[in-house]
């Protein structure tokens, strides 16, 4: 395992634009309300081929008590005959920073398997950003700390969901509008937007107006990385593809929106066998909640430090006595602490 940990405080060369940062400034909490619905999208091969899923949701959420906003995205599939996935859990300020967000990608080779977490946490006045690389060639581990000072006008993956649902509901993209971001390398970078216009698309049996807009993000030592996502005129992703990829993704049935609410209607499901290790789309939401339920739970344990202290002498006194009753003996050593508790029991009052 390599280890590592950088600051980067050298971005000053690299900033926002004017435009972007008017952008951000100028968001209302009426255009972030109507982003608050979820996207279904297939992903196919350029002959039409399904080859796997895609999906984004966007909900109301609460951050170290701070009111925020929860997006989460996943992308699975099998792209020439390689299963490949990626998923994103954010936690997103109104201002669209990032409180905390986790990546992880990965690619099912024959031999070997190819993951890529990457983790950025808000801490006061830094961005704190943890990547883990597996290869064949080991564990890699590096950590990167950036001012947040420069990072003003900085979008991540998850915020740039938002962005691009704001953009089309205003019908407009404008000039020059360029953030800040990461390349595939975590390291700072220009992420640049402009408009594709409008076109036409069929979904379903309807023949539909969607707009286009494109996203490019630069790099210093790759070949700039470039996003054409087409929307409906109410901020629902109609299609999305990366230049060079073999692979799209698209939208086979028209949402219901009204006014930036779902409307209630019960969806026709066909009926599918409940084999869920061989079923594409359950195998993806089971990967999704793993991810969605990790990143909840390291929330947690960093929120209460003491557990891992708690925890840490429980099992050194366990492993110090070597009880042939570990029921009776992990009773007893936790007996003291009740004492502590509130009233209630709160295994009961805990919610699954």
């Amino acid at each position: 395992m390599e280890d590592s940990e950088t600051t980067q405080s050298d971005t000053e060369e690299l900033k926002a634009s004017v435009n972007a940062l008017e952008f951000i400034n100028n968001i209302a909490p009426s255009d972030l309300d109507q982003c608050l619905f979820a996207d279904s999208l297939v992903t196919v091969s350029e002959s039409g081929r399904e080859l796997g899923d895609f999906s984004i949701s966007v909900s109301r959420a609460s951050y170290n008590e701070e009111l925020c906003f929860l997006l989460h995205a996943s992308s699975h599939g099998v792209i020439d005959e390689v299963p490949c996935g990626t998923s994103i859990v954010a936690y997103i300020s109104e201002r669209l920073e990032i409180l905390e967000e986790n990546q992880h990608e990965y690619v099912k080779l024959e031999n070997q398997m190819l993951d890529r977490k990457v983790q950025m946490i808000r801490q006061d006045d830094q961005l704190v950003v943890n990547r883990i690389i597996s290869d064949k060639e080991g564990v890699k581990t590096q950590t990167h700390t950036f001012p947040l000072i420069s990072l003003k006008g900085f979008v991540s993956e998850a915020s740039n969901f938002l962005i691009l649902r704001i953009l089309t509901r205003q019908k407009i993209v404008p000039e020059n509008l360029t953030f800040l971001s990461f390349d595939a390398d975590t390291v700072i970078s220009k992420s640049t937007y402009r408009a594709l216009g409008w076109k036409k698309q069929k979904i379903g049996e309807e023949l539909v107006n969607i707009f286009g807009i494109e996203r490019t993000v630069s790099s210093a030592n790759e070949i700039p990385l470039t996003w054409h996502s087409y929307l409906l005129s109410d901020g629902h992703l109609a299609s999305r593809a990366q230049l060079g990829s073999p692979a799209m993704m698209t939208l086979l049935h028209l949402p219901l929106l009204h006014d930036g609410v779902e409307n209630d209607q019960i969806p026709v499901v066909e009926k599918k066998p409940l084999i869920w290790e061989e079923d594409m789309e359950l195998n993806s939401k089971f990967l999704d909640r793993k991810e969605e339920l990790k990143a909840d739970y390291s929330i947690y344990v960093r929120q209460h430090p003491e557990l891992k202290a708690l925890m840490a002498d429980f099992l050194q006194f366990l492993l110090l006595r070597k009880p042939s009753d570990v029921f009776s003996f992990a009773r007893d050593f936790f007996a003291p602490f009740a004492s502590h508790s509130p009233p209630g029991n709160s295994c009961e009052d805990s919610q699954v």
